[in-house]
């Protein structure tokens, strides 16, 4: 399978604390990678720096053999089309209805004449279930229907590779198998490269092709969901334990 996105040897100090120690890591095209790991091992952090958000101290990031990393900004700007991003908290503007948060970039970016933007808007609603929630305000709508939302926003930009940070933070059992089902279905639907960041081990091996395991800014293991479950590695295991039991307590 080829390689999407590849980081290779990335540093980055932020406030004084390493974040990120010569992390290497591999996204093969059409995968879903999930990367796990304890907050502040920088989880996010990565994110923003595989979007071209920030830029590492050191090392490369090459997307589609395009250098994110390349001073002058040329292939950053290339490439920048490509992502979709869905973030923790949605993201979504209160001031505007669920269409128009959805249509918001489309509009911004003038990309379609009106009535085009609006069938994107409906198709992609749709897409996610909300085709009936396009008029509400996002404080009418659950946490999990605005996890969605922000979803359908990310895809009406037609992106080919899509970011999800913490998508079942803050939403209960049925909540998150929904979110879970969704992010599934647009693998299945659209062929997409995903990431997603996450604590959640329900979710993580709900959606994973592979599991990467994040230790002190550093990528400690890597494999299938299964590989990961039976691993050996104490830092793999007493996480896995420790999200599994805040799990059973209710505390996630």
């Amino acid at each position: 399978m080829d390689v999407e996105i590849r980081l290779e040897k990335l540093n980055k100090t932020l406030r004084g604390k390493p974040v990120l120690r010569d992390l290497d890591l591999e996204v093969r095209h059409g995968e879903t990678l999930v990367v796990i790991g304890r907050s502040g091992t920088g989880k996010s952090v990565l994110l923003r720096h595989i979007i071209g958000l920030v830029a590492p101290d050191s090392g490369r990031i090459l997307v589609r053999d395009k250098d994110v990393t390349d001073p002058n900004g040329v292939q950053r700007e290339e490439i920048r089309g490509l992502f979709g991003m869905v973030f923790q908290d949605s993201a979504l503007l209160a001031s505007l209805t669920i269409a128009d948060n959805v249509g918001l970039g489309l509009r911004e970016n003038r990309l379609y004449p009106e009535p085009e933007i609006q069938r994107i808007v409906a198709e992609k609603l749709d897409m996610v279930g909300l085709k009936d929630a396009a008029q509400a305000l996002p404080a009418q709508l659950s946490g999990g229907m605005r996890k969605r939302a922000g979803l359908a926003r990310a895809l009406a930009m037609n992106p080919e590779i899509i970011l999800y940070d913490e998508p079942t933070a803050g939403l209960d059992p049925i909540m998150s198998d929904n979110v879970d089902s969704v992010i599934k279905e647009m693998k299945e639907q659209l062929r997409m490269t995903s990431i997603v960041v996450t604590h959640d081990m329900i979710s993580a091996f709900g959606v994973a092709d592979r599991i990467a395991m994040l230790h002190e800014g550093s990528v400690v293991q890597i494999g299938a969901p299964d590989e990961i479950r039976e691993s050996r590695n104490p830092i793999v295991q007493e996480f896995i334990a420790r999200e599994g039991a805040m799990i059973r307590a209710g505390r996630v």
